[in-house]
């Protein structure tokens, strides 16, 4: 019995309806399927389990398991794309077909055609229009869409004909010419698209002895995405080149640069750096996608008595907010989401940034460019003649930006920044070895913040176990060391338990999506004031902290661990200094 049939059955349309149907069918070429979901008659879910039932088929109306390539190649695309089927599972010789037209009798030929030329047999599983679609996805892999465009490349030109020799002039050309082709811009465009889809912060395009090793950095972990053939190194090195307006030629020292893209309908930055290694040049690339959002504080990780201090110093008129932590951890987010609470009609925020990484309305962005004489110096002194209320100074990294953004913030300026320490302890100690006076900064330091990243534990699979002894007695440990209020509120069973990454589909087997930050704040206080004039060292400036009740990074740490955020093994890599 037919679709149409079914449903005057079940009285869901009248003839005259299943006339129409069938005549706009003919018509406009569609499937009956596609209109009576288009038409809202039914739903895709109960339309194909009646289809089902109709054709005395099994249905599969939610997506399988992941697919392993080895069953993906055993059809080709062009006929998953044509016939609307696609392999779903292999079980000894019989490959599980999932079809959306499985009444279709050139489907069923293609089948059979198919089974024959690879040797297997087949059932055939009823799928719905969105599995189908979600499926050939996986045909969209970055192996196979890079594998395809140098198959191109192969056919186009003679690779194996080029004597690779970067220092000849004719090769250099050879080489320029080669980026420009079809096939390479098509294997950069690829590794950039799925760098973007996998919310990679870097990608680095690095020669190793044998070949090309293509690297992302997701959730602060580099891991190898493709190995591609080493021959071709020169020509993707130099596509990079013109797109980010670098010199092709130079390939004796670093250069950096930069260029935006359109990948999926939006604008994305990639800041690029390339690098003279002893097997040849290597680029990495800062992935910069504006439309990731600047974060609240609830996203970064900000909580208990961290989000009320920080919370405090935003509403102060004046001083020196101050992010501090190694490369990568975070800072220039957690300054963006206080930009976000402080971005409002009556005040004049200004920023001086390199390079600009979020672009948020309201705000006068400016990037520094140190290879014309625009530092982050002289960008600060004109700032001060643009009458803002707030600055965010992209980084304090010499003496001339750090006595400027301390002067600023004593004339009534609330002033952002970052600067390299291992911890908030650290931060007035430094800003003193930048030669602001020590007598300064009790009025024009707020706070300092010291944060690193760890990994968020897949709320799909994460999985609850008992902590073994040496688990405990590390988090007992911490907490033995936290402020008397913040040790009231913890209560730590006997048999205490944790969560661990276990890894599925949803995290491609990491255990983790996504990063949180772990803080620590340091406030300015009178008595902290006193040290910094008197003796400010860090193991001073710790016992004020504890004074004041701040928790250590660590301690954050342990405290997301016990809320089932993250895992102790991430907190114990980022926080262990």
């Amino acid at each position: 019995m037919s679709i149409i049939e079914e449903l005057i059955k079940n009285k869901t349309i009248d003839k005259k309806q299943a006339s129409s149907l069938e005549y706009e069918a003919k018509v406009s070429g569609k499937n009956i399927e596609e209109l009576i979901m288009e038409k809202g008659i039914m739903l895709e879910k109960e339309l194909f389990e009646m289809k089902g039932k109709s054709l005395g088929m099994p249905v599969k109306t939610e997506l399988p398991e992941d697919i392993s390539p080895e069953v993906l190649e055993l059809l080709p695309q062009e006929s998953v794309k044509y016939y609307s089927m696609v392999p779903l599972k292999r079980k000894g010789d019989t490959l599980e077909v999932g079809m959306v037209y499985p009444e279709d009798l050139k489907t069923r030929e293609a089948i059979k055609f198919l089974s024959r030329q690879g040797k297997f047999n087949y059932e055939i599983f009823l799928i719905t229009p969105t599995v189908f679609n979600e499926l050939t996805k996986h045909y969209k892999t970055l192996k196979r869409e890079v594998g395809q465009a140098l198959e191109e490349l192969e056919t186009e030109i003679n690779i194996e004909d080029t004597k690779i020799n970067p220092t000849g002039p004719a090769q250099k050309e050879d080489f320029a010419k080669m980026a420009e082709e079809a096939p390479i811009t098509r294997v950069v465009a690829v590794i950039l698209k799925h760098a973007v889809e996998g919310k990679a912060s870097d990608i680095h395009i690095e020669p190793t002895k044998k070949e090309l090793r293509v690297r992302f950095r997701i959730d602060g972990i580099l891991q190898t995405n493709l190995l591609l053939p080493l021959r071709i190194h020169p020509a993707v090195i130099a596509r990079i080149k013109i797109l980010s307006n670098l010199k092709i030629d130079e390939t004796r020292i670093p250069q950096d640069g930069r260029f935006s893209t359109k990948i999926a309908a939006k604008e994305v930055d990639f800041r690029v750096s390339t690098f003279p290694t002893t097997l040849g040049e290597k680029a990495v690339l800062r992935v910069l996608d504006a439309s990731e959002g600047v974060k609240g504080f609830e996203d970064l990780g900000l909580e208990r008595r961290n989000y009320e201090v920080l919370n405090k110093a935003i509403k102060r008129p004046y001083g020196m907010i101050l992010s501090t932590g190694p490369t990568g951890s975070g800072k220039t987010t957690t300054l963006y989401a206080v930009l976000k609470l402080l971005n409002k009609e009556g005040v004049n925020i200004i920023t001086l940034e390199d390079p600009v990484e979020y672009f948020v309305a309201g705000i006068s962005q400016s990037q520094v460019r140190p290879e014309i004489g625009y530092t982050f110096a002289q960008g600060l002194r004109h700032i001060l003649r643009q009458d803002p209320d707030i600055i965010m100074v992209g980084e304090i990294r010499d003496e001339e930006t750090a006595a400027l953004a301390a002067h600023a913030a004593l004339t009534g300026h609330i002033v952002l920044s970052t600067l390299h320490t291992n911890n908030a302890l650290g931060v007035a100690p430094r800003l003193i070895d930048l030669n602001v006076a020590p007598f300064l900064l009790p009025s024009a330091l707020s706070i300092a913040i010291g944060q690193r990243l760890v990994r968020v534990l897949c709320p799909h699979c994460k999985k609850k176990v008992k902590a073994d002894d040496r688990a405990k007695e590390i988090i007992m440990a911490e907490i033995g060391k936290m402020p008397q209020s913040m040790r009231d509120e913890i209560k730590v069973p006997e048999s205490l338990m944790l969560y661990e990454a276990q890894g599925c589909k949803k995290c491609k087997s990491t255990g983790y999506i996504g990063r949180i930050a772990l803080f620590e704040i340091l406030e300015m206080t009178r008595d902290l004031g006193e040290i910094i004039l008197k003796e400010p060292t860090e193991s001073n400036i710790e016992k004020e902290a504890r004074k004041q009740g701040m928790i250590t990074m660590k301690q954050d740490g342990v405290l997301k661990v016990l809320d089932g955020v993250t895992s102790l093994e991430e907190v114990l890599r980022a926080a262990e200094i």
